[in-house]
C-alpha cells in the first residue's frame, strides 16, 4: 500500500481553528448590524435582464427606508442590490466566498468579509439579516431559501420576513410545491406560509416594515 506524506494542517481537527476565526471575525465584523436585509439570486443576472433591474431598485428602496443591504457579494442580483443600496447611501455589506472558480467582489460593496465555508457565511446571513428577500438564480440562490425556510419550520429561529421575488420565475416550483409535496403529505399548509411571494419593490418594503411592527 502507497504511503502518502500527512500535512496536519490538513487534518480535520486543526481545520476548527480556521472555522472558529471566521465565526469570530464574522461575529466582531458585524456585531453594529440590526437592520440588514439579505437579498440573493443569480450572479449570472448581466445589467440587462430586468431581475437585475429590479434588485437594483429594491436595494435603494430598502437603503432609503433605512435598511442596511448584504449580500453574497457577487455579480448579477448581488451586484444590482449593492448598486441600488450605495445609491441611496446606505449601508452595502457583501459575504464573499473563496471557491475554485473565482468571486471577485462587485464594486459597490461599502463592508466586505470573506468566507472559505459556505456554513459559516450561511450562518452570518441568518444571523444578522433581518429579511431574506430571494430573486430568481440557481443552486445557491435555492439553497438559501429553503434552509431559511427549514429553519422557520423547525423552529430552530424565529419567524422572519421571506421573501420570494418573480412570479414568473418561480411559478412551476410553487406550483411543484403545492401540487406533489403538498398533496403526497410531505409538507403542511402552514409550511407554505412561511414566505411571501412579491414583485413589487414598494411592497417588500411595506411588508417588511409591518413586520416589524
Amino acid at each position: 500500500m502507497a504511503k502518502f506524506k500527512q500535512d496536519f494542517t490538513k487534518q480535520d481537527p486543526w481545520r476548527i481553528f480556521r472555522i472558529m476565526s471566521e465565526f469570530v471575525d464574522g461575529f466582531e465584523s458585524l456585531s453594529d448590524t440590526e437592520n440588514a436585509i439579505c437579498i440573493f439570486g443569480s450572479s449570472c443576472a448581466k445589467s440587462s435582464d430586468k431581475f437585475f433591474k429590479l434588485a437594483e431598485k429594491t436595494g435603494f428602496k430598502l437603503a432609503k427606508a433605512g435598511y442596511s443591504i448584504m449580500t453574497g457579494a457577487g455579480n448579477g442580483i448581488m451586484e444590482a442590490a449593492n448598486k441600488g443600496c450605495l445609491k441611496a447611501k446606505g449601508d452595502s455589506i457583501g459575504l464573499n466566498i473563496l471557491i475554485p472558480a473565482e468571486q471577485k467582489p462587485n464594486k459597490y460593496i461599502t463592508r466586505l468579509l470573506e468566507f472559505r465555508y459556505f456554513f459559516c457565511r450561511k450562518v452570518m446571513f441568518a444571523k444578522y439579516g433581518k429579511a431574506f428577500v430571494v430573486f430568481p438564480g440557481g443552486y445557491g440562490t435555492m439553497d438559501e431559501f429553503f434552509e431559511a425556510i427549514a429553519l422557520v419550520q423547525t423552529e430552530r429561529i424565529e419567524p422572519f420576513p421571506i421573501v420570494l421575488v418573480g412570479s414568473s420565475y418561480w411559478r412551476n416550483m410553487l406550483s411543484w410545491l403545492k401540487g406533489t409535496v403538498l398533496k403526497s403529505g410531505y409538507l403542511k399548509k402552514k409550511d407554505l406560509l412561511i414566505f411571501k411571494l412579491i414583485d413589487e419593490p414598494s411592497e417588500i418594503v411595506t411588508y417588511i416594515n409591518k413586520f416589524y411592527e
